[in-house]
C-alpha cells in the first residue's frame, strides 16, 4: 500500500492510500477519486517527503522492542516475588535459624522468606541448604 498526499483543484487537502501509483492513476482517470470536503474529482498527488527508514528510526524501533520485552519481563517478575511472598511465613532475620530448622526436620516444612547476610546464605548453601535472594523491585525502594 501506498499513501499519497493528494489537493483538490479547490485546494484541499488530503490523504489516499492505493495499492500503487498505476492503481492510483487507473482511480484518478474513471473519476473514483474525489475530496472528501467539495466532492470534486479533479485530484492530483500534493509534493510528499518520502518516508525512509534510516538508522535513527531503525534505533528507536530496536529500543520500543527492548522496553517492551523488559516490560513483560519486569512484569513476570513481579508476580514470581509477589507469588513467593504470598505463599511464605517471614521469619526476618531469624532465617538462617529457621532454615536450619526446616532442613534438619526440627520445624514443619514449609516456604519461608527473611534476611540474611552474605556469610550466612554462604554458610546454609555449604549445608545443602538451598536459600536464594528475593530481588529488590523499584516499588519496594518508594
Amino acid at each position: 500500500m501506498i499513501k499519497f498526499n493528494l489537493v483538490c483543484d479547490s485546494d484541499h487537502r488530503f490523504e489516499g492510500w492505493f495499492s500503487s501509483n498505476d492503481d492510483f492513476d487507473k482511480q484518478s482517470t474513471a473519476g473514483l477519486v474525489c475530496c472528501p470536503v467539495c466532492n470534486s474529482a479533479k485530484v492530483e498527488k500534493a509534493l510528499m517527503a518520502p518516508s525512509v527508514s534510516t538508522a535513527k528510526k531503525k534505533d528507536a524501533a530496536m529500543q520500543l522492542a527492548m522496553n517492551t520485552a523488559q516490560s513483560a519481563a519486569m512484569t513476570q517478575l513481579r508476580e514470581a516475588v509477589k507469588k513467593i511472598r504470598d505463599n511464605s511465613e517471614d521469619v526476618g532475620a531469624r532465617f538462617p535459624e529457621e532454615a536450619r530448622k526446616i532442613h534438619y526436620g526440627e520445624a514443619e516444612e514449609r516456604g519461608i522468606i527473611g534476611q540474611a547476610t552474605l556469610d550466612d546464605a554462604k554458610a546454609l548453601v555449604e549445608e545443602g541448604i538451598g536459600v536464594a535472594p528475593l530481588p529488590d523491585l523499584p516499588e519496594d525502594k518508594n
